[in-house]
């Protein structure tokens, strides 16, 4: 689960590209690290969600 993230088709295959798009200047690798740090794909969207549930974790 990625907090702003649009599910563009990309996976753990070319998780390392940057496309463009609708997800920005972020790889899925950035985009995974991210959320793992501080809960969601950029920073700037942390306003707009809410920390994991318990069973998400």
């Amino acid at each position: 689960m990625f907090a702003f993230w649009e599910d563009d088709g990309q996976d753990d295959h070319d998780a390392d590209l940057i496309r463009g798009g609708p997800n920005s200047d972020l790889s899925l690798t950035q985009a995974r690290l991210n959320f793992k740090s501080f809960g969601a794909s950029e920073e700037r969207f942390l306003e707009s969600v809410r920390a994991p549930r318990e069973e998400e974790k």
